[in-house]
Order: structure tokens, then C-alpha cells, then sequence
């Protein structure tokens, strides 16, 4: 798997976070999988950030 860096300011990061968890949010009303989005999201919160 190939891995990819992105740098994103903190406007960006925060949408980012939003939208993942609103797809989250919506996956679970449908009663649909959402691991994937999960995952996805930890990585995303854990990500290092370069000052």
C-alpha cells in the first residue's frame, strides 16, 4: 500500500474531522458498515503534526 502525506492548516484539518464523522454519523443511522470511516478517522486524529 502506498502512502500518502498531505499538510493541512487547522481550518482544514477540523473539516476534515467534521466531514469524516458526519459520514460516520450517517453510516450508523442506516445501520450501514462504518469500520472503514473509523479507521479512517483515528488515523486521521493521530496524524503527527509538523510545527
Amino acid at each position: 500500500m502506498k502512502k500518502t502525506k498531505i499538510c493541512m492548516d487547522d481550518v482544514e484539518w477540523r473539516i476534515t474531522i467534521n466531514a469524516l464523522n458526519q459520514l460516520r454519523t450517517k453510516l450508523i443511522d442506516e445501520s450501514r458498515y462504518h469500520d472503514a470511516v473509523d479507521d479512517i478517522l483515528l488515523k486521521v486524529i493521530r496524524a503527527p503534526v509538523k510545527k
